[in-house]
């Protein structure tokens, strides 16, 4: 009785079965196309996971290469640092031969040098051949301001300005600032109501922007910045003739620029000097007022810049040490070290 009931059973089922396997039930238009949308979406996602870390990779290879470059860099800087000084050192140290005044590293032109498959470059610059922004009066600075072309409100901004940072008292020149001006800014800060520390502190100081700080460049004419004429690191008030730039010369003096040019080139074939000889070059008598202006003496405070680059890599890194020379077999005293120094030609 149980066999024959499950045997019917079978039979009765069998054309169904063989049906549904024959002819499966079609899936639904939109069944269909939300799985095609479900593997699309898994499809995107894969793509920007793997083109995200692709390109995550590939920025941490970049940085690597450009941490390698750049540190290679900083030790051909280096190299051309040591070097230039290393040929000062060894000058100074030989009697009869005229002393480093008579190099031609310290003319404060680049000199070029290799290493391996990297480059370096670097100058010497007579601080004391600059104007020492710490020591020189307002009528001075004011007449700097002026040769350098600067216009009359500007002038009057910047030399009070300056003034009103190197005192010690907060109240403000007509044109100047202290506190409540700088306060104003943002960030806030107060003024120094001293000496500056350094000549990149006059960035601080209102009216002195990045273009009349570090030159520009005007229609293919260079412009001279103030850090190239200005220092906080010469020994002295007046400026060292013996090593000034025509830069120097031409905003301390009002000469024209090219008059100032063709004074260095002059002061490059005396073999002997006196300040007297090289006023003449420049059309100063002795006892002219602008004679208290100069001094003609060997260099004792120098600013060493140096740049190294790997290759044609386009990372270069720059640096500068401000050295006072001790003389003689007593080497040199580093005053100030700049381990990212901004090189501008």
């Amino acid at each position: 009785m149980r066999r024959a009931e499950d045997r019917r059973w079978r039979i009765e089922n069998c054309g169904d079965l063989r049906s549904s396997i024959l002819n499966p039930r079609p899936y639904s238009v939109n069944e269909r196309g939300v799985a095609l949308l479900v593997v699309l979406w898994i499809f995107i996602f894969l793509f920007v996971v793997a083109f995200d870390f692709a390109l995550s990779v590939r920025e941490e290879g970049m940085a690597t290469h450009r941490y390698s470059e750049e540190a290679e860099g900083y030790y051909l800087a280096l190299a051309g640092f040591e070097e230039v000084l290393y040929n000062l050192l060894k000058q100074s140290s030989q009697p009869g031969q005229g002393g480093l005044a008579s190099s031609d590293v310290l003319d404060g032109s680049w000199h070029d040098g290799s290493l391996g498959e990297g480059s370096y470059r670097a100058r010497v610059v007579d601080e004391g051949g600059k104007i020492n922004i710490n020591r020189v009066d307002e009528e001075t600075l004011r007449r700097i301001f002026t040769n350098l072309g600067v216009d009359a409100k500007l002038t009057s901004v910047l030399v009070d300005s300056i003034l009103d940072w190197r005192d010690e008292d907060n109240l403000h020149r007509l044109s100047g600032a202290e506190d409540d001006y700088y306060l104003s800014l943002s960030p806030p800060y107060t003024a120094r109501n001293g000496p500056l520390d350094t000549i990149e502190d006059l960035l601080w100081i209102r009216g002195v922007t990045p273009e009349l700080f570090y030159g520009s460049d005007e229609g293919g004419v260079r412009t001279v910045g103030l850090r190239d004429i200005l220092t906080v690191d010469s020994p002295t008030d007046r400026v060292n003739l013996r090593t000034a730039s025509p830069e120097v010369i031409h905003a301390l003096t009002g000469l024209p620029l090219e008059k100032c040019r063709q004074f260095v080139e002059q002061r490059k074939q005396l073999s002997e000097q006196t300040l007297a000889d090289v006023l003449k070059l420049l059309g100063i008598a002795a006892g002219d007022a602008a004679m208290r202006q100069f001094v003609f003496t060997n260099p004792t405070v120098i600013s060493v810049e140096a740049a190294g680059r790997h290759g044609d890599s386009a990372s270069q890194r720059q640096v500068k040490g401000v050295v006072r020379l001790l003389g003689a077999q007593r080497g040199f005293l580093l005053v100030r070290w700049v381990d990212r120094d901004t090189v501008r030609e």
